[in-house]
């Protein structure tokens, strides 16, 4: 039974269908390269924004560092269409409206808002090697420096 914070560091990446404005895929179509899958809340709000123009403005970086860069949440496929176009974003968004990537990755949390108890993604960011093994794990993540972070131990795992 996957803990609480599963995956972590050390276990091998789930190999789930994905679907993503580029098409429909599983998160075995990575291997080979390592990966960033990073979850946020909501497309085109101010952190989500602020995250996904970081992890876009850093993503010829990441390439170089033979990264892939993926984002997920809840949203459609549509809503990613519109973020992706609105603010230029350079890399695939995955849209998990059942939350099947957001449960397996354990990042859906009870969260408080305007008084309110709500239950939505808590932004999470995970590193994959090359061979699929969760080398770094991020959750509760503040958005300022965080694609810069995540960055430097892309090129770590490269050196």
């Amino acid at each position: 039974m996957p803990s609480e914070n599963f995956p972590d560091v050390g276990d091998l990446l789930p190999d789930l269908p994905i679907a993503t404005n580029l098409g429909a895929a599983r998160l075995s179509n990575y291997l080979g390269h390592q990966l960033v899958i990073y979850f946020y809340p909501k497309d085109d709000t101010p952190g989500c924004t602020v995250e996904g123009l970081d992890f876009s403005r850093l993503h010829a970086e990441f390439l170089k560092a033979d990264t892939q860069v993926l984002g997920v949440s809840r949203d459609s496929l549509k809503s990613h269409e519109r973020f992706i176009a609105k603010h230029s974003l350079s890399f695939a968004l995955a849209s998990d409206p059942d939350e099947q990537l957001c449960l397996a990755f354990h990042v859906m949390k009870e969260k408080s808002m305007y008084g309110k108890t709500v239950r939505g993604i808590e932004r999470s960011t995970f590193l994959v090697d090359t061979q699929g093994v969760v080398r770094s794990a991020w959750r509760a993540v503040k958005v300022p420096g965080h694609a810069e972070l995540v960055l430097a131990a892309a090129r770590s795992l490269n050196a």
